[in-house]
């Protein structure tokens, strides 16, 4: 074995040489219901799926790339399904944008219509056929007012040609991407919205997956897998461009500290030491997740000596939550774990001190109860009770096709092999009609304050089985409970609405950043008011978070800040931060309300 091989994959493997084990693993399941009475009573909180009765129609349709990679088309085109939160004409109802993954297949923008239904608007503003022979195939959309005219722009990355959207005051949108200088192609699997230098101005991250050099749809040949299942730096760049005002971007990525190629799956921007500058967290698979601590606008990485960056996995998802409820986030990174074949296990990365210019973390997702969950792709923080405490969305599943016949077997041959093995898609087995991962239960996590979760899924009407990828949370109904939405590769977009027991108290907060189109740069905040704080005290509890410009797997959840409170609250008081050093505070604000909070002149 090299060094490259991966030791799990190489000593575990072998259990699947029995027939009876995988007949047992992967045969037919017998549907599972809820058997512990009301949901509502015992969980404090109900999801019922109603995207069809809501107005929402989306099938997923996943890409079909270069005929050479046929034989493993199942897994390397499994990617694409990706869901995000917009109030795209600002009318205080959050609206959704699904995209899709097949050559000429539309996405779709769900608009609100504030009484629990939707329209299908993507067409008539112009983001719906965006899936055109040689642009590549969509694979996430984040939204980010960067010129501060008060409008949500729409940042579009694909397998192919990222695009820029400007909005139109609601009504249409502009290709903006030509002026905005992106590059001409790159296969990029994460996009995040940040103002890593503090001037008021949006920029933008985008994490490569596979090399840029490549076209997915005309190889000159297959060598464009990772070189290593551990340690793989032959992936895609990282790029961030810095908003220079007038539509117009700059490309710094390597002149401020970020010249990595490893395999970005997830990327999340927080400021997690206090400094007032966003730091960046991503994810990679096939290797060790990377912190980039942000110091004055430029990036220096910190991920082994911090403790993220140790350990080799699959890394898929990149989210924060303050899930202690002690005023500091926590990263969560969803990895593989299929029960007696591997354990990689998810990470929670609890923050155990450190400095300001090195932050500690320790990894406490199997003692929280939060590691096993399949092979797992999105997941995200959201108070689903309102009992005052951050829950976790988690969904799974890499390719479910046959039922009866698994395809672990050869894909751990591939992973112990040499480099030049694993990194010529030649040499991986034909799949075939196999599954990988597939079927796998959704995991919905209580969180019970105590630094313990468990899984109440199926009891709470989380049941779908389909392979999941992206989750966004939001509420859709304006009446303080978090509704999830989940993008399913090759499946349907499912709405869960959910109903929270009566008297669980909760407060939201929509922010708005000082800076307009004309502002001088450095003087205010981004309009979006990304990257702004809100800590919230009550009960002799506190809990904090921050507005994100994308988290999660290829998704982006609601820009207002939710925060249940639980029975009998009372808010004492709430602390906001803004991107520019300005601070502003609230006493005794009424719950059971949105408020909406504007950056201080």
């Amino acid at each position: 074995m090299t060094r490259y091989a991966k030791p799990l994959l190489a000593v575990v493997f072998v259990v699947l040489l029995a027939t009876p084990f995988l007949m047992r693993h992967f045969g037919p399941r017998a549907p599972v219901t809820a058997t512990n009475g009301d949901p509502l009573a015992r969980y404090g909180f109900a999801l019922t799926e109603v995207a069809k009765g809501a107005g929402i129609y989306f099938q997923h349709e996943g890409p079909t790339l270069d005929p050479k990679l046929n034989h493993i088309m199942p897994q390397v085109a499994s990617m694409g399904a990706a869901v995000s939160i917009v109030d795209v004409d600002a009318d205080g109802h959050n609206d959704l944008y699904v995209v899709n993954s097949r050559e000429g297949s539309f996405n779709r923008l769900y608009r609100n219509r504030g009484d629990g239904t939707f329209e299908e608007i993507a067409e008539r503003l112009g983001l719906a056929d965006l899936n055109q022979p040689e642009t590549g195939v969509s694979m996430g959309a984040v939204w980010g007012d960067y010129d501060n005219d008060g409008y949500e722009d729409l940042l579009l990355h694909r397998w192919g040609k990222p695009e820029l959207f400007h909005n139109d005051a609601g009504t249409s949108f502009a290709r903006a991407t030509d002026v905005a200088g992106l590059p001409p192609w790159a296969n990029i699997n994460t996009a995040i919205w940040l103002d890593y230098d503090k001037d008021g101005r949006l920029d933008l991250f985008m994490g490569g997956y596979f090399s840029e050099a490549l076209n997915l749809w005309k190889l000159a040949d297959t060598k464009i897998m990772p070189e290593s299942f551990e340690y793989a730096n032959n992936g895609g760049r990282k790029y961030l461009y810095r908003n220079l005002g007038g539509g117009r971007f700059e490309e710094v990525s390597d002149s401020v500290g970020l010249s990595s190629r490893r395999w970005a799956l997830a990327a999340v921007a927080a400021d997690l030491r206090g400094t007032g500058y966003p730091d960046l967290f991503i994810a990679n698979d096939y290797g060790v997740s990377e912190l980039f601590v942000n110091e004055g606008g430029r990036y220096r990485e910190v991920g082994r000596e911090s403790g993220v960056g140790y350990a080799p996995k699959s890394g898929m998802n990149a989210s924060v939550g303050d899930v202690l409820n002690q005023g500091k986030f926590a990263i969560y990174v969803s990895n593989i774990s299929e029960e007696g074949i591997l354990l990689q296990g998810n990470n929670l990365w609890m923050p155990t001190g450190g400095t300001p210019k090195l932050p500690t973390y320790e990894n406490l997702a199997r003692s929280m109860g939060v590691d096993l969950g399949g092979w797992s792709f999105g997941a995200q923080f959201g108070d689903l009770n309102n009992d005052g405490f951050l829950d976790l969305y988690l969904v799974n599943g890499y390719v479910s096709a046959s039922r009866n016949e698994s395809y672990w077997y050869d894909y751990s041959k591939v992973a112990g092999g040499h480099e030049v093995v694993i990194s010529d898609a030649k040499n991986w087995p034909a799949m075939g009609t196999r599954s990988l991962a597939g079927y796998q239960q959704k995991k919905v996590w209580l969180n019970d304050g105590a630094g313990r979760f468990i899984d109440v899924a199926q009891m709470v009407g989380a049941s779908d089985r389909y392979d999941g990828r992206s989750v966004a949370l939001g509420d859709f109904s304006g009446q303080g409970t978090l509704d999830v939405v989940v993008a399913n590769q090759r499946g349907p977009l499912l709405f869960y609405r959910n109903e929270v027991a009566p008297g669980r108290r909760w407060i939201a907060f929509s922010l708005e950043g000082g800076c307009t189109a004309s502002s001088a740069a450095g003087t205010c905040s981004n309009r979006s008011a990304i990257g702004a704080q809100v800590e919230v005290f009550w009960n002799g509890q506190r809990q904090i978070q921050e507005v994100s410009g994308g988290s999660g797997f290829c998704s982006q959840n609601q820009r207002r800040l939710h925060f249940g409170l639980g029975a009998d609250a009372k808010v004492d008081r709430v602390v906001v931060r803004w991107p520019s050093g300005k601070r502003s505070e609230l006493t005794g604000p009424e719950v059971n309300r949105a408020h909406i909070v504007k950056e201080p002149v």
